[in-house]
């Protein structure tokens, strides 16, 4: 496309992407992947004839629509534009970018503000999950300023709390796509679970590592990469994902006790890469596995006590935490999680 396509650009919690309306984008699937791959400059690692940042965190895309579904204010579809291969995927969410949304859909005239916090109801078309975004309007317009902090954004800004509904097997079909909370892959006790995001959870220690690691040395262990991803290929089908060799998912999840009073530390590949962070979706996720008994993640875990507990997942530049609601027999129930998002441009892309 030589014309300019009409988008946002706009940091999601600890991701940076696109936000494109459905109907500025072509309608035909694999003419919307070629004009995203151009539009990010893939593939190529450094991105540098697009707006891509060279890492994944950086190459994400939004699709945003009004939505027909009673009780929805918009539809969302997440894009992950791969930096260093020709491949655009749907295969997962991103609860980061999510947390772009509701702004986006209200300086788009998507949703109308209403009073000083509008709530914003979004279907995730990749999942077929809802969640309720809660966006600040003072004034009746979008303000991205205010004094929430989270964890590998610098500075403050306004919150964005969102609230997960029906996350279990929102990928896999169920919570534990295996039946099992523990199953042995590769010679390796991992958990395979999907509260939102498709993880497989294993202790750090079982692969060799302490999980106090930087990304860039865990990244740097050739014998690390390639066993997880033995695992991650052998555990894609006892998943439902299927073979996931051109997939993103599922996540690699390391887990090891808490090193700065949390409920566990996280070392996340996404899935070839390690995570500065770690994923809204797969915090939701690992916060669920600390709290099954039997689960890699369990004898780890600070797991508090009571019907709503606050788990902090700590991860490689600091900790997100995760809010869990109980039911009376103490399965999660609810996750809620606090995002903040910044709009960095309006205008059009070309490609």
């Amino acid at each position: 496309m030589s014309d300019g396509v009409r988008c946002m650009w706009m940091r999601g919690g600890t991701s940076k992407g696109g936000y494109f309306l459905a109907g500025d984008l072509p309608g035909d699937v694999a003419a919307r992947d070629a004009f995203l791959l151009r539009a990010m400059g893939s593939p190529d690692l450094r991105q540098i004839d697009g707006m891509g940042g060279g890492d994944p965190l950086t190459s994400k895309v939004a699709v945003v629509r009004k939505s027909a579904r009673e009780g929805v204010d918009v539809d969302y579809l997440f894009l992950q534009v791969f930096v260093d291969r020709p491949l655009v995927t749907d295969a997962q969410n991103c609860g980061n970018i999510l947390a772009g949304v509701g702004p986006f859909a209200i300086e788009r005239g998507l949703v109308a503000p209403r009073g000083d916090v509008t709530p914003v109801v979004i279907y995730m078309e990749n999942t077929g999950q809802v969640a309720e975004a809660r966006v600040a309007t003072p004034g009746g317009v979008v303000s991205y300023v205010g004094n929430a902090r989270i964890d590998g954004v610098p500075g403050s800004a306004a919150p964005v709390p969102i609230e997960f509904r029906d996350t279990a097997g929102s990928s896999c079909g169920a919570l534990l796509p295996t039946g099992n909370v523990v199953d042995v892959v590769e010679g390796i006790e991992v958990t395979m679970i999907d509260n939102g995001m498709p993880c497989v959870v294993m202790r750090a220690a079982d692969v060799g590592i302490s999980g106090g690691e930087s990304p860039e040395e865990l990244e740097a262990i050739a014998d690390l990469r390639a066993r997880l991803e033995a695992i991650r290929l052998a555990c894609g089908p006892l998943m439902n994902l299927g073979d996931v060799r051109e997939k993103s998912v599922p996540k690699m999840v390391m887990v090891s006790a808490p090193r700065a009073g949390g409920a566990i530390s996280t070392r996340t590949f996404i899935p070839h890469r390690c995570h500065k962070t770690i994923g809204v979706l797969g915090a939701v996720s690992v916060a669920t596995a600390c709290l099954l008994k039997g689960s890699a993640a369990y004898d780890l875990a600070v797991r508090g006590k009571g019907a709503e507990r606050a788990l902090p997942i700590e991860h490689p530049t600091g900790e997100m935490t995760v809010v869990a609601g109980l039911d009376e027999v103490g399965v999660v129930r609810s996750a809620a999680i606090l995002r903040t998002a910044r709009k960095l441009m309006d205008g059009e892309v070309f490609a």
